[in-house]
Order: structure tokens, then C-alpha cells, then sequence
């Protein structure tokens, strides 16, 4: 099997070594040709995934040309990104090729999932697309720690494909045929990570994030359900494996990030402060745009937006969330749902 990954990025480089250790053709394709022949010199992305070393199975190249005849074409770069980069790509895919989106995000524009954008630039791929998501922490799969993920796809075929693609000693897979629910899981769970960090930058403690991290979760699967998405999905991997690994994690740009706000950063400040994107930031304003358009309460989302984008006091957001009017902690339709829903 041929295999291209797009971005050369922490979490693309991570995935094209470790397919690389697997497969004897795979193409890590970088936006800089200067960048791609320095690693192809180093073998190493000292930028932003040092101690790595790639594998020599793996060639780096800023050639789009060169992904033309891959079975299997990973995408790995930034949300916001991803539309533009996809249009670019379309013209050199086989038309056989599965597309799997390892990006996690909702564009801003018109507030759809990665693998929505991918079909709306590639609709021949329409039953090809899959999405990778889960505790996926790029260092730690450099590092060959033990992984486990979740492959998302509207066919099981296609999602069992790459799951025997990805599959290895350190980086277990799963499948799940819930691609909204994956998809908003690895998006949505930026948010709350932005929180956890402001929660301890402010110096609270466990108490605090445990109880952001619960209710964090909640508003996940409250609007996860209006969109169509399985509520078990967000009890997995994708859900709140991935919510409780960025919300601690000292890999996670958005709990740094968060950290920063605490302190007293500007948004603007924080992002020149970061090395890579941090995806919680425009994620909070889609999402906090999702709920309006879904009329879905999303109180934790609503205060960081207004942290974010209107200039908030953290402390006040805080004080805010926790002095809002008496409620209940699971909602009957949550309830009903996850009854009737079969297994």
C-alpha cells in the first residue's frame, strides 16, 4: 500500500512514521519545499515533533504530484486550513483512494465538520471519507507509548480499511459507524480544555476541573444528540478519552492556552505565544454559533466565547457558571435517548 499523509505538522509527521514502520511507501507531504528537503536530509522534525526519527520507507516532498497513485491519503493539517488544502489536493487523488481527516475542527464559515468540507471538495469520494479521532497526543505516539483511537466512517468497509492501515503493536484501533458524533467529540473537547487551563490558571484546583471536565461532557452530547450523533459515542474514545487527555495533559496547546487567558493574556498574545494552531479558538466560536442555530444550551462554550471574543474577565465567566439558576444534572432527552438507542 501507497499511503500519503498531508501536513507536516506534530500530528502528521507522528502518523507518517508510525505508518512508515509499517508500510514501504509513504509520502509526508510539506507546504515548504525547503522544509521537506531539510527533513528529508535530518530524517527529524526538530520544528515541531523533535526526538523522532523517520523512518526511511518515509519521503518527504512539497509535490502534490507525488500522492496521484495512494491507496490511502491522510489529512493532518490545521482546520481552518483544510478546505483550501483540499481543493489543491483534489486534482492528484486516485479516484479509488480513501481519504481519512485526522484534523479535528469545524470551519468557521459554514460551521461543517472536516469530513463534510472533504466532500463538499471531493464528492466523488463521498463514500470513501473517514474520520481519526481520539487521545492522540503526537509526542506520545512518537514515543511508541500504547494509543488507542477511533475510526469513523458511514461505511464499515471503509472504516475496517483503515483501521488495518493504522493498526500496530502501540496504536490500537477501533471502529464506529458514528461519524457526527466522532467528529464534534474531537473538536468540542477543545473547548473545555480552554477552560481547564483558565479553571488552573486561576489556581483552582481538581475539584474545579473535574466538575468542568462533567458538565464540559454534557454540553458535548447535548449538542452532539441535536446534530444527529449517538450519545454512547461520547462515553468512548472519541469522547471522553479524548476530553480528559487535553484537558490535563502538559501536551495540550489548549489547556496552555487557557493557562495564558488565566494570566492574563490577550487571545492575539497567546496565539504568537504558541508554536502550533490552537484549535479551541475558533472551535468556541463555531460551536457557541452551533448552539444558537440548534438552540442548544451550552453554557461552559457560552462563557468561554465571551472570554474569547468579547473580552471577559475569566474570574467573572467563573463566578457566572457558578451562580446560574438550579437544574437538574441529566436531561430526560439524554435519558430517552441513550434507552431506546440499540447496541
Amino acid at each position: 500500500m501507497k499511503i500519503a499523509v498531508i501536513g507536516a505538522g506534530s500530528w502528521g509527521t507522528a502518523i507518517a512514521a508510525m505508518l512508515g514502520e509499517r508500510h514501504e511507501q509513504v509520502i509526508l507531504w510539506a507546504r515548504s519545499a525547503s522544509f521537506a528537503a531539510e527533513l528529508n536530509e535530518s530524517r527529524e522534525n526538530s520544528k515541531y515533533l523533535p526526538g523522532r526519527t523517520l523512518p526511511p520507507t518515509v519521503v518527504v516532498t512539497a509535490d502534490l504530484t507525488l500522492v496521484r497513485d495512494a491507496e490511502l491519503v491522510v489529512i493532518a493539517t490545521p482546520s481552518h486550513a483544510l478546505r483550501a488544502m483540499v481543493r489543491q489536493l483534489s486534482g492528484h487523488l486516485s479516484t479509488q483512494a480513501v481519504v481519512v481527516s485526522a484534523t479535528k475542527g469545524i470551519e468557521l464559515n459554514t460551521l461543517k465538520r472536516m469530513t463534510e468540507v472533504i466532500v463538499d471538495e471531493i464528492p466523488a469520494a463521498a463514500g470513501r471519507v473517514a474520520a481519526l479521532s481520539g487521545p492522540n497526543h503526537a509526542e506520545e505516539v512518537a514515543l511508541r507509548h500504547p494509543t488507542a483511537t477511533v475510526v469513523a466512517a458511514k461505511s464499515q468497509k471503509v472504516a475496517e480499511y483503515v483501521q488495518d492501515a493504522f493498526m500496530c503493536e502501540y496504536f490500537r484501533v477501533y471502529t464506529n459507524p458514528d461519524l457526527v458524533g466522532v467528529e464534534l467529540g474531537g473538536a468540542l473537547k477543545n473547548i473545555i480544555a480552554l477552560g481547564a487551563g483558565i479553571s488552573e490558571g486561576l489556581g483552582f484546583g481538581d475539584n474545579t476541573k473535574a466538575a468542568l471536565m462533567t458538565r464540559g461532557l454534557a454540553e458535548i452530547v447535548r449538542l452532539g444528540m441535536a446534530m444527529g450523533a449517538q450519545p454512547l459515542t461520547f462515553a468512548g474514545l472519541a469522547g471522553i478519552g479524548d476530553l480528559m487527555v487535553t484537558c490535563s495533559s502538559r501536551h495540550s496547546r489548549n489547556r496552555r492556552a487557557g493557562i495564558l487567558l488565566a494570566q492574563g493574556k490577550t487571545v492575539s498574545e497567546v496565539i504568537a505565544a504558541t508554536n502550533m494552531v490552537v484549535e479551541g479558538i475558533n472551535a468556541t466560536l463555531a460551536a457557541y454559533n452551533l448552539a444558537r442555530r440548534h438552540k442548544v444550551e451550552m453554557p461552559i462554550t457560552e462563557q468561554t466565547y465571551q472570554v474569547l471574543y468579547e473580552g471577559k474577565a475569566p474570574r467573572a465567566a467563573v463566578l457566572e457558571l457558578m451562580t446560574r439558576g438550579r437544574t437538574h444534572e441529566v436531561e430526560e432527552v439524554v435519558i430517552k435517548s441513550i434507552g431506546n438507542w440499540r447496541i
